[in-house]
């Protein structure tokens, strides 16, 4: 099984930006992998595991934002197609730098 965290949490003020960083800690410290920015994904042997870190995150829900979890299987997953940009972007050149005296 796989469990996949989704989130849209508000960072407007510094308490949304602690209970941002809470709730990405809470899954960090349970074995969940960052796969895109608002999204974590962990495996679990088994569907009664993957119920209890699903319950763990349950528990730790913040006050505010949007949280959907999903579990699938190993052969779900598997067929999954993931895609990366194959153009590299350019780094823009530094800017000069002026100096006052």
């Amino acid at each position: 099984m796989w469990v996949l965290v989704l989130f849209d949490l508000p960072v407007v003020t510094k308490t949304d930006q602690r209970n941002y960083r809470k709730f990405v800690d809470v899954l960090e410290k349970d074995g969940f992998t960052r796969f895109q920015f608002s999204i974590f994904l962990r495996h679990c042997p088994s569907m009664d595991n993957a119920k209890v870190h699903i319950q763990r995150i349950k528990v730790n829900l913040p006050s505010k934002g949007h949280v959907g979890i999903m579990h699938f299987t190993d052969k779900q997953f598997g067929m999954m197609e993931v895609f990366f940009s194959s153009k590299k972007e350019e780094i823009p050149p530094p800017t000069q730098q002026l100096e006052l005296f």
